[in-house]
């Protein structure tokens, strides 16, 4: 290594392709979808940068159509597990000491080839087998994912740059070490952002990694794995290890290598993988690092001074984009009496606008919802409420899963504040809204605060100042990211680091120096110029 200081360049966030009609990235976005379209490849795990193919296969398909296989992948079992974590451990010993400009340069790469050539393959890929339309998958496979690397290095760069005061004759210095052992990553299916960060961002930190993706999404994890390769990134430094969750988790969670756990899921399992880590703490060969974001019961508040045309944007956007499958979806909102009076009848004509379907038609807003078992949860809350003499569906509640998982845009207004989709997350397209008296606009802002276990995101629509002023107040531990006048959902990488609290995770903040903190053990070390050479000090001396 030369002898040089050097400094990367200053991040900026991707520009956002639009995808009109007639445009360069519409056309190639369109061949790509054709073309992932008609094939059906074989996924294999792949350990050590070697593909292994253990026969136990499971399959990729698009949930708007679940006839239609993408893929079939082989799923990991304590073989693989185990050889995974071997060949981890072995590249750890080069790639936790690789100089960190070198490890820069690797993940500003993965950046640029995402940005450039690859953007439409994962952005299709993302589309097909998580069903996005254009947009979702662009702000979340391309741009989101490009600003985590991109963002990521600086604040590398910036955490090794913090340095302790040296008093005269001595010279103090930490450095950031990489965690002895492995980092687990579980990602979820609903953004490839979070697939792509999870387990790089403790990479990049000098750690190695076993990655387990959502089973239905292993079809936008491989694409990943393909461009990681690409970059450069060394053979074992991440370790694709796809699988059932009650296969894969328990045998990775009890290894006495285990050095962190980087998951995005759900609240019930990360609570478990917590408690499997308590259980054997005693076994560990450091503590495990622990960092989560779960789940949401997501809001929006309204005061009487907001502006409905804005509101209303906000509640369709919030509520039903990628169809409300989003940990920040608005699930529940709080509207006064009076505004609500002008703004049902605005909320239903709009939502009526609404299309539907396969994400290869690019006039769709919404497409199809994961699977069947995210189906049958999400309409067995719209069966409850159509029985419930507590609450009424003003628009949607319709279901069709004869060839895709379709839900129609629906919301519930609820006679309780404490209905059970007033308080229960459903992770779907479903809002409900509760109608509150004008003037128990600081009872309601309570109620809000106490209803939920969640505290990932929260929004006020008002114009009053004074009004916010309260809100955020009131509900300053309600929500981890808390927005003004704009839908809760769509952080941007160096704008709005992301996560919240309460049963909704660790809060650690994706896309910040916060979360690259978690995957470093500093280690602190002092040099003393001219040590004393007398154990003697003056106070010890005679009158």
């Amino acid at each position: 290594m030369c002898n040089a200081k050097f400094t990367l360049p200053e991040p900026v966030n991707e520009p956002i392709l639009v995808y009109k009609p007639g445009s360069s990235e519409r056309k190639e976005l369109k061949e790509m979808l054709d073309k992932l379209s008609n094939e059906n490849i074989e996924i294999p795990l792949i350990i050590g940068g070697k593909e292994v193919k253990t026969g136990n296969l499971g399959k990729c398909v698009m949930p708007h159509d679940y006839q239609h296989v993408l893929a079939n992948y082989h799923k990991a079992g304590p073989k693989e597990i185990e050889a995974a974590v071997e060949t981890s451990q072995e590249a750890w010993k080069t790639w936790s000491v690789m100089p960190w400009p070198v490890r820069a340069s690797i993940f500003k790469k993965m950046a640029a080839l995402l940005s450039g050539p690859s953007r439409a393959t994962l952005n299709a890929a993302t589309m097909l087998n998580q069903s996005k339309n254009a947009f979702q998958a662009e702000i979340d496979s391309a741009c989101e994912l490009i600003d985590f690397w991109n963002f990521n290095v600086k604040y590398m760069e910036m955490i090794y740059e913090q340095q302790p005061s040296s008093p005269k004759g001595q010279w103090n210095r930490i450095e950031q070490r990489a965690l002895e052992g492995f980092v687990f990553a579980v990602t979820p299916f609903n953004f490839s952002s979070i697939a792509g960060n999870l387990p790089t961002s403790p990479a990049l930190m000098g750690n190695t990694i076993l990655w387990k993706p959502a089973s239905s999404a292993v079809f936008s994890a491989y694409f990943l794995m393909k461009l990681f390769k690409e970059a450069g990134l060394p053979d074992g430094v991440i370790n694709f290890i796809p699988g059932s969750g009650a296969d894969v988790g328990p045998n990775v969670l009890i290894h006495p290598k285990l050095a962190g756990v980087h998951f995005t899921g759900s609240t019930a399992v990360f609570q478990n993988m917590w408690k499997t880590i308590g259980e054997n703490i005693a076994s560990y060969h450091t503590y495990p690092r622990i960092v989560g974001e779960t789940g949401g019961k997501d809001f929006i508040f309204v005061h009487n001074s907001a502006d409905i045309d804005e509101l209303n944007t906000a509640i369709i956007r919030g509520a039903f984009e990628y169809q409300g499958q989003k940990c920040s979806a608005a699930s529940r909102a709080y509207i006064p009496a009076s505004i609500w009076r002008n703004l049902k009848g605005k909320l239903i004509d709009t939502i009526n606008t609404i299309k539907m379907g396969d994400v290869k038609d690019f006039s769709n807003f919404m497409n199809a919802v994961i699977d069947r078992a995210a189906f049958m949860t999400i309409t067995s809350y719209i069966d409850f409420t159509k029985e419930s003499k507590d609450a009424d569906i003003i628009i949607g509640g319709g279901y069709d899963d004869s060839k895709g998982y379709f839900i129609e845009p629906t919301v519930i207004v609820a006679k309780d504040p404490h209905f059970k989709t007033m308080e229960e997350e459903i992770f779907g397209p479903v809002i409900t809204l509760y109608i509150y008296d004008d003037s128990k606009y600081e009872e309601t802002l309570n109620l809000c605060n106490t209803t939920s276990p969640y505290a990932l995101t929260g929004a006020i629509f008002a114009r009053d100042r004074e009004a916010i002023l309260l809100a955020s107040k009131t509900l300053l531990n309600a929500a981890g990211n808390f927005y003004i006048n704009d839908k809760p959902t769509g952080a941007v990488v160096g704008q709005q680091p992301f996560g919240g609290s309460r049963a909704s995770g660790t809060n650690d903040k994706a896309g910040s120096m916060i979360n690259l903190l978690r995957w470093v053990s500093p280690r602190t070390t002092k040099e003393v110029f001219v040590p004393p050479k007398d154990y003697r000090y003056p106070f010890m001396e005679e009158e």
